[in-house]
């Protein structure tokens, strides 16, 4: 069930030779490649060039454009999917000014996605139940994962770990491991042990890797469950959590060392957790709430910021509904 477009993977595109130039709009410079580390899923973003104090912590997202997802690399360039076509905009963090990278297609949607320390834009595909890679330098479709061929699924989220790209699926109890390269076949696992699936809502959702690097936390947005997932057999344990009953409305996560950050969308807050040695608790610190957000989703870090896209569920839904992107300090 994949379509695979020439060069699933730079380093094959490349062969030690230059890369063809792609016309950015609105000035967007190109990307260096990040320096996300293979074994943890972690990033190290590069020093700062200047006060960050001093970069905007807002900027626009084009009307209608319907964000969800996030992701930040090695440089401070965010990265925003789009509802609406499955489009793809990068907007340089210092300036707060942006451009299309990815055009998308009419009845395609880019929900989650996450770049690569190869410059690779790894995206869900919401209910069109694909995972495309996408080469952020050029904007060049590079591969089509059809993850499931029925209705009845929504392809949600994703993280690197390691040499594969794992996904979620809201509407049904298993996560898809995707083969970052020419290599390898998809692999489904389904869940299993304390999972709890509920019909007609939203369960698995935002995903971060363990701080071992050895497994996933998934959090099930309704009733709003944090699940650690063994990578080998799928077994979900529900994380015991001290100083709150759930995380109802949890949407995109967040882990830097043993502090995971929980994004309640319609509840406009974040929800910061320290999590135990194994992964088994987590005990809330604190919140974040903040006047500028409208149902923010996901969220992605650069240095002491973490940046959140407003996804405004509860306005219309049109064309001329205009949205944005913002940052709050962690």
């Amino acid at each position: 069930m994949t379509r695979n477009h020439p060069h699933p993977s730079r380093r094959t595109v490349l062969g030690g030779g230059a890369l063809a130039a792609f016309a950015l709009t609105a000035g967007t410079a190109p990307i260096a490649p990040t320096a996300q580390a293979a074994s943890t899923g972690r990033t190290t973003p590069t020093a700062l060039t200047g006060p960050a104090t001093a970069w905007p912590s807002e900027f626009p997202l084009p009307d209608g454009f319907l964000p969800e997802g996030i992701t930040i690399g090695a440089r401070p360039y965010a990265y925003m999917g789009s509802r609406a076509n499955g489009a793809v905009r990068r907007t340089d963090l210092r300036t707060g000014e942006g451009g299309t990278i990815y055009a998308g297609a009419v009845g395609t949607a880019a929900i989650g996605l996450k770049v690569d320390r190869d410059g690779l834009l790894y995206i869900a595909g919401g209910a069109g139940g694909t995972a495309r890679v996408v080469d952020a330098r050029t904007g060049r479709l590079l591969t089509t994962h059809q993850l499931t061929d029925t209705t009845g699924h929504f392809i949600n989220d994703v993280i690197l770990l390691g040499d594969r790209a794992w996904f979620t699926d809201s509407r049904d109890s298993v996560l898809y491991g995707v083969p970052r390269g020419r290599q390898g076949e998809i692999r489904p696992l389904p869940l299993s042990g304390d999972w709890v699936q509920t019909l007609d809502v939203n369960n698995a959702n935002g995903i971060v890797a363990t701080p071992d690097g050895r497994g996933l936390i998934v959090v099930s947005s309704r009733p709003g469950r944090l699940y650690h997932v063994d990578l080998g057999t799928g077994h979900a344990t529900e994380l015991t959590l001290h100083g709150a009953n759930d995380v109802s409305d949890g949407d995109g996560l967040v882990r830097i060392g043993r502090t995971l950050y929980v994004v309640q969308n319609r509840q406009n807050r974040i929800s910061v957790f320290a999590l135990d040695r194994a992964a088994r608790a987590a005990t809330l610190r604190r919140t974040i709430t903040d006047p500028r957000f409208d149902v923010p989703t996901t969220a992605a870090r650069w240095h002491d910021r973490l940046y959140l896209v407003n996804a405004r569920f509860t306005s219309p839904q049109t064309p001329e509904t205009t949205f944005n992107g913002v940052a709050v300090p962690l």
